[in-house]
């Protein structure tokens, strides 16, 4: 078991693994269910939930862990982190961005609601609509920032991009500073989401 769980697609294979069986065992347990709307509402909004774990955890690392921490450690080590770990925890985060949005596009449109939702409920008695809108406008700004603002940024201020010593810095600012809107964002994003969810 040691060896398995020491493999992280080992690990992550297994997951999937265990959740096609729960699937199987939610499926043949109730008779089966159709292949419907319904159906593919349902897995998109799995993939929809699944990515943006991924891309609100990456974001709440950077703020809560590494960028407090970055002052704490000493020089020497800082290339490990610059040069290893941020950059491949931002390419896991600038696509978890990406695929939450696409996701989330999706399934506003199977179920119905993506027009409603974009135009904030405005003409359709507000409501569900207004606050999964809300939520869907602060992902598509947080979503935004990260492949226009902070990812750019990031790549000069980690090196990826050559550039001076005055513009590396002023670039690790300005992605310090717009990770963190999207910090101040990303509550008022899932209390919406929610919200629409579970008050409506």
């Amino acid at each position: 078991m040691g060896n398995f769980l020491s493999s992280l697609p080992k690990t992550i294979h297994g997951s999937l693994g265990l959740a096609v069986l729960l699937f199987l065992g939610l499926f043949f347990g109730n008779d089966g269910f159709e292949f419907d709307r319904y159906f593919w509402s349902w897995f998109v909004r799995f993939i929809h939930v699944v990515v943006a774990i991924m891309w609100i955890g990456l974001l709440w690392y950077f703020n809560f862990v590494q960028i407090p921490n970055m002052p704490k450690i000493p020089d020497e080590q800082k290339p490990a982190i610059g040069k290893v770990i941020a950059p491949a925890a931002l390419f896991y985060f600038r696509w978890a961005a990406f695929l939450t949005i696409i996701s989330g596009l999706v399934l506003g449109h199977l179920n119905g609601y993506l027009h409603e939702s974009m135009t904030l409920g405005i003409g359709s008695g507000g409501g569900r609509n207004t606050a999964i809108g809300i939520g869907m406008w602060l992902g598509l700004i947080m979503a935004f920032n990260v492949w226009f603002v902070i990812w750019p940024n990031q790549k000069r201020a980690l090196g990826i991009v050559e550039c001076d010593a005055e513009k590396k810095a002023k670039s690790a600012r300005t992605a310090m500073l717009f990770s963190r809107t999207n910090t101040l964002l990303s509550l008022p994003m899932l209390l919406s989401m929610v919200a629409a969810q579970n008050l409506y």
